[in-house]
């Protein structure tokens, strides 16, 4: 009995699938084109099998043939570490460097293949890749190639800021200074990193070190002026600004760094001056570059130019429309309300009270500092934000949401509120924002409370007869009623239902 079952379980032991029983249903499933179900069972044989050579070239060949790149180099590496001179490793090394834009490395690789195999079945692809690196090379001035280590770490490190996660860039970016400490482009990142999580002061140092070194860089220089902008320093940022305009750089990217950062903190003559002297070069920018240069032409009267560079940005990310600089005065926002306050903005969305975030958060669709705000990663981080402040900032975004349950139906409801009630008080003044924090104080508690914001015009009318009795003695329910088109019954009934969401003290 005992050794039947125990040959039961030993057959059982052998049926059980390892790596690369997933690696060869991964290549079948390649061949049936069934992209999806290959990558799981790629990504299961190195769970099984993590130092597999061929499993992680396998991997990394798949990962580039469908245009990640930069996933591929981390694998065909990972696979030319556990096996340094397999030649199929070799070659696709050669290539997805080419494909990354690192010449220099991709020469090496295609060099190194055909030493290892002089005749093999790639070599022909070998020696192009060759070829084709030295013609690029001509172009460029001995030294100024960048080593493609370094360029490849920075470009993983500046994806890990665009996904907000900061504390991972910060390490790449330190291990990297451990490699290359004099590298500056590594230097301004890290400042950048460290702005982005809050540590401002530090930041400035690693800014502060790099010009000590470099007087000139027009990187450090120019993250300066943008940190003392965010950080409403004035004097500081005047300075730096008169000391950017003297600057009259050739080079491709400080024209375009220059020009942003002059278009950021509002200097649009200048931005305009060097934003479209890189168009008449020829220049095919990125979608922060015509965002730039769309504020720019606009606010310097070139209005065609700015329209042409808008629907170029749309072209690249449709998600844009909506924010172009025009947008905002056709509006007619006035400059001295609250919307336009950057400063109080900022405040109140990075306040400790949820209630005062709703109103930032909300307040902020109605600015003209919308994009401008949002495109700083330290002020808004989407997946700290509850579930009500979601909602408010994808109101703000015109973002259209169904209601799926009582909770999104309930707080659909109070935004209809608040654009009612933002219809009477704007632009906003010192009183209108009184108001909105008695509401927002109000909203939130009764979100908690589970109400159901059953009528927004007549919940609007409650709020506005509480916020202004509170204030004035010649009030009345019925010039409130009249004002917002309902009945004083109902408006009394509101003002009874709202009453106990409203915070109170006691003696």
């Amino acid at each position: 009995m005992d050794k039947k079952q125990r040959f039961k379980k030993d057959k059982i032991v052998s049926f059980l699938p390892d790596g690369d029983f997933y690696r060869k249903r991964a290549m079948q499933a390649m061949q049936r084109e069934q992209f999806s179900d290959a990558e799981k069972y790629y990504k299961r044989a190195l769970e099984l099998n993590p130092e597999d050579a061929l499993t992680q070239m396998e991997y990394g060949v798949f990962i580039m043939e469908v245009g990640r790149f930069e996933d591929a180099y981390e694998l065909l590496r990972a696979a030319d570490e556990l096996e340094p001179n397999n030649e199929e490793t070799t070659f696709y090394l050669a290539e997805v460097h080419a494909h990354l834009g690192l010449l220099r490395e991709a020469k090496q690789y295609a060099n190194k293949y055909i030493g290892l195999s002089p005749d093999g079945i790639f070599v022909e692809e070998a020696h192009e890749i060759v070829e084709f690196a030295d013609q690029e090379e001509t172009y460029l001035e001995d030294g100024e190639v960048p080593d493609g280590e370094v360029l490849f770490m920075q470009e993983k490190a500046r994806r890990m800021m665009e996904e907000g996660n900061f504390e991972q860039a910060i390490d790449v970016l330190e291990d990297l200074l451990a490699d290359y400490p004099k590298t500056w482009a590594v230097h301004n990142n890290l400042a950048l990193a460290y702005f982005y999580i809050g540590k401002e002061k530090h930041a400035e140092e690693i800014l502060y070190d790099v010009l000590r070194e470099e007087k000139g860089n027009i990187h450090a220089l120019c993250n300066l002026a943008v940190f003392f902008y965010y950080g409403r320093d004035e004097e500081r940022l005047g300075s730096m600004m008169e000391l950017l305009s003297k600057i009259k750089p050739y080079q491709v990217e400080h024209r375009y760094k220059l020009g942003a950062t002059f278009a950021l903190t509002g200097r649009y003559e200048e931005a305009y001056y060097w934003l479209r002297s890189l168009q008449k070069r020829g220049f095919q920018g990125d979608v922060g570059y015509y965002f730039w240069l769309s504020n720019a032409a606009y606010f310097t009267g070139h209005r065609q130019v700015a329209e042409q560079a808008y629907e170029k940005l749309l072209q690249m990310d449709p998600s844009k429309a909506g924010f172009e600089p025009w947008k905002s005065l056709e509006d007619e926002l006035d400059p001295d309300s609250y919307e336009e306050d950057v400063s109080f903005l900022i405040e109140k969305i990075s306040n400790p009270y949820r209630s005062e975030r709703m109103f930032g958060l909300y307040l902020l669709g109605k600015s003209s500092h919308l994009q401008e705000i949002l495109s700083h990663p330290g002020y808004i981080n989407v997946e700290e934000l509850s579930a009500s402040e979601q909602l408010f900032l994808a109101h703000s975004l015109d973002y259209e949401f169904v209601a799926e349950n009582d909770f999104e139906k309930s707080l659909k409801k109070a935004l209809t509120t608040c654009d009612l009630l933002y219809e009477q008080y704007m632009p906003l003044d010192q009183q209108g924002t009184h108001l909105f924090q008695m509401w927002f104080t109000l909203c939130e508690n009764a979100l908690v409370g589970e109400y159901a914001f059953a009528n927004p015009k007549a919940i609007a009318a409650a709020v506005d007869y509480m916020f202004q009795s509170s204030r004035y003695d010649q009030v009345t329910k019925k010039s409130l009623a009249e004002k917002y088109d309902v009945a004083v019954a109902t408006l009394t009934k509101y003002v009874q239902e709202l009453i106990q969401f409203l915070p109170y003290t006691t003696d």
